[in-house]
């Protein structure tokens, strides 16, 4: 990864130059004299140390076998963590631990050995000169013969915490060695047999003990935590780091796949080498030459008068890859079932088994950064675009802590996905800094206009809030947001500023709890407004979303609510059961007039509950309107209300009272008298076959009219090419008429048989069944008065 998505940025030293402002930053700061290194080794005496274990004793040292087999009958099998769980398991962790609390550690030049050894591994791995390194003791661990760990990262447990140190007690023992891999570099430590062996490394580094061979292995592991000094003056080629920011947001943005070019970025995200824990990531903490080169950039950013904060960053890159072994198109040829008995590999796959070749695709996200006072943190959620971000190491040259490879699948596939964790210096003009950090955290930007208005600085508010306006209606706005983003609008008092603040929420963030927000905003803005704003937030598509009517079981109570704020209120009120009904009122038409009942039924019976609730938020008359569209729809109808009305009077749901005033009993007595028609209605001929359809007008769909219209005619032989067959069998389907449609592959044009079917029959006798039951249930629970003929 470099200056863009699958970047190979140039470092000094490499013959291209950098083409474009973030192109030349990345190659200055890799250029940046790195300060350490990964991991180091210390050799000291051993006399320096004694070392005594709570039902042991004093161990002598060099360790002996006799002690080793001491330690442990102490000891207990290690554990390891996997995500948020401890586990035990062999087959990843094979060794012997002692807790802290049974060792002591004393000695007459311990505190001094490990006092210099601890500034040593400050210097080696190139913390600041002014940080002090303290070790906490983790555990002892013994290795018998055969035992090992398999390559694992350690877990930072404490905020402090920057690394581990190893201190491996003299034995003779062969293998055991400590490998320990960061950015595509190994280095292999292994005991000494007559001295103490200190190893130091950052705790993002992978590493592993490998299997010993003979002996025993004892090492004291120790956290490494780092308490900041005062950070020294960063020095390097500022002037040329800052006016490369100067030309990055002075320079209209290049997407990578854009036909033109965008307005100059807002950030700059330079992708650092380590990885950090939340608790970790801070300016005085950082790791090897992260450390420098956020030192630089955070200076040239002051010299730029930008701000700059740290973040964690998640990337993901897609590339194209195939097994190792076999040729890059071995998994076009097609599915060979015989590919299924073959005898499977559990083993876990890693990246040298395949043969990666060219970057397809690669997303930045950042979801922490710091303040920009490196105070505190938040939570975030930002997609970096690839104009913005940059690095000097790509990620392809680091170790990804998840990898998985996709076969071909027919049209994708032979592709690896590998994932990375590292932090990020994020660098933003002084002056566009709001829209910068709104962008990034809605919250936060809701809360600090809303502070603004309250201390009076209305200007300032509105030129920050008007700042958000680029990219704002893409915000992935929480409902719980909408509360705040409606009294921030009211008060605001630019009406076209808060209708952008409020556009990227839906109908399904409101509550009880956003009336009097409402009512604001409609006594500064008017109901005209509001009507946009809410035609808005009820969109195209809402209601196709999971549950996406779940939200109207709080519909009553707003509007309840709202007419108890007045005029405004009242106002506000009629605007949501009228976007309720509009958008009800549209998939009630189209799943009545739906054919087959399997896929009618479920759909109606869904919105049952929605259109419930609309009347009861309903005023007289949008209830009256609504009532009247209802009876007005076909028969199919019922198999909405009909749900509607048991649910509503099952164990008392609704009071009377309640259900009166929604019009239940109005639907309730157009129920009735549609069932009693339905029962009413002479029992079909056994002799008559016809069918009631219109089709689109077009010949093909008059010819099918006049075969379903017969009485007497049951099938249809119609030669008919490949396009007329398709078109009458979807509207057979589509219809969900009870009539066989079949093709006789004779002669040319193909003949299409259709064949009307008992289902003509047998429908309508349960229907008329299912009515009977339904009108005896209606007419005992709600007491309904005889409905007159439809």
């Amino acid at each position: 990864m470099g200056s863009g998505r699958g970047w190979h940025t140039g470092r000094v030293g490499r013959a291209r130059v950098a083409g474009n402002a973030r192109e030349r930053l990345a190659e200055l700061l890799g250029g940046a004299k790195s300060a350490g290194a990964f991991s180091a080794q210390l050799k000291a005496p051993a006399h320096g140390l004694r070392l005594e274990v709570a039902g042991v004793g004093p161990v002598s040292l060099p360790l002996r076998a006799p002690q080793a087999k001491k330690l442990i009958a102490v000891a207990r099998p290690a554990l390891f963590g996997r995500g948020e769980e401890t586990l035990s398991d062999t087959g990843v962790r094979d060794t012997w631990q002692i807790s802290p609390d049974q060792i002591t550690l004393a000695g007459p030049s311990w505190s001094a050995l490990l006092s210099g050894a601890l500034e040593h591994f400050r210097d080696e791995l190139g913390l600041p000169a002014t940080a002090r390194l303290r070790a906490d003791p983790h555990t002892l661990l013994v290795y018998g013969k055969g035992q090992f760990f398999l390559p694992h990262q350690d877990s930072e447990k404490d905020d402090a915490m920057v690394g581990t140190l190893v201190l491996c007690l003299p034995s003779a023992h062969t293998g055991g060695e400590l490998v320990i891999e960061h950015a595509g570099q190994h280095s292999t430590y292994r005991a000494s047999k007559t001295e103490l062996t200190l190893i130091a490394f950052y705790a993002d580094c992978r590493h592993e003990v490998t299997p010993v061979r003979s002996g025993c292995r004892v090492a004291l592991t120790f956290n490494l935590l780092a308490e900041p000094g005062t950070s020294a003056p960063a020095s390097g080629p500022l002037p040329e780091l800052a006016r490369c920011l100067d030309q990055h947001f002075g320079t209209p943005a290049k997407p990578r796949y854009a036909l033109r070019d965008l307005d100059p970025p807002n950030r700059l995200v330079y992708l650092l080498d380590h990885e950090y824990t939340q608790r970790g990531l801070s300016w005085e903490r950082l790791k090897g030459a992260d450390a420098e080169r956020a030192a630089l950039l955070r200076a040239a950013a002051g010299q730029a008068d930008c701000e700059s904060v740290l973040a964690l960053a998640e990337v993901k890159q897609t590339w194209d890859a195939y097994p190792a072994g076999d040729a890059p198109w071995d998994d076009y040829h097609g599915y060979d079932e015989d590919d299924e008995y073959e005898d499977e590999d559990d083993s876990p796959a890693t990246d040298d088994d395949y043969v990666v070749q060219d970057l397809i695709d690669d997303e930045i996200t950042l979801d922490w950064w710091t303040g920009p006072d490196d105070t505190g943190g938040a939570p975030i959620s930002l997609y970096v675009h690839d104009y913005e971000a940059c690095t000097s190491t790509p990620s392809a040259d680091l170790t990804p802590y998840e990898s998985q490879y996709e076969g071909y699948m027919g049209n994708y596939g032979n592709t690896l996905d590998r994932w990375y964790r590292r932090a990020a210096v994020v660098v933003w003009p002084r002056e566009r800094a709001f829209a910068a950090r709104g962008e990034a955290g809605p919250r936060w930007a809701l809360e600090e206009l809303q502070g603004r208005i309250q201390r009076g600085d209305l200007d300032g508010a509105r030129t920050a809030a008007e700042s958000l306006a680029p990219f704002w209606k893409h915000t992935d706005a929480q409902p719980e947001l909408l509360e705040g983003a409606l009294h921030v609008a009211a008060g605001l008092g630019v009406a076209e500023t808060a209708a952008m603040l409020l556009e990227p929420f839906r109908v399904n963030a409101l509550g009880p709890q956003h009336a009097h927000g409402l009512a604001a905003a409609v006594e500064r803005y008017g109901t005209v407004w509001l009507r946009q704003v809410v035609g808005g937030w009820f969109g195209p598509r809402y209601r196709y979303e999971p549950h996406g009517y779940k939200w109207t079981e709080r519909l009553p109570d707003l509007c309840t609510a709202l007419r108890s704020l007045g005029p405004a209120g009242t106002a506000a009120a009629r605007l949501l059961p009228t976007g309720t009904w509009i958008a009800v009122d549209e998939d009630l038409r189209q799943w009545t007039a739906t054919g087959p009942a399997e896929i009618r039924r479920p759909r109606l019976e869904q919105l049952g509950l929605p259109l419930q609730h609309l009347l009861q938020a309903a005023d007289q008359e949008q209830r009256t309107e609504s009532l009247a569209v209802l009876r007005a729809q076909a028969d199919t109808v019922l198999e909405c209300l009909m749900p509607m009305l048991r649910r509503a009077a099952q164990a008392q749901a609704l009071p009377t009272d309640t259900r009166r005033a929604a019009g239940l009993d109005t639907v309730a007595r157009d129920c009735t008298g549609r069932l009693r028609a339905i029962v009413a209605r002479q029992l079909r001929a056994a002799d008559d076959w016809s069918i009631a359809w219109i089709g689109c007008g077009c010949d093909l769909c008059a010819t099918l009219e006049t075969f379903l219209a017969s009485r007497s005619r049951r099938v249809l032989e119609w030669p008919l090419a490949k396009d007329g067959r398709r078109h009458v069998h979807t509207r057979i389907d589509s219809a969900g008429l009870p009539v066989l449609h079949q093709t006789r592959r004779q002669g040319r044009p193909y003949t299409l048989v259709l064949t009307k079917t008992e289902q003509l029959f047998t429908r309508e006798q349960t229907a008329r069944r299912q009515a009977e039951a339904d009108l005896t249930w209606l007419t005992s629970t709600w007491n309904t008065l005889p409905a007159g003929p439809r």
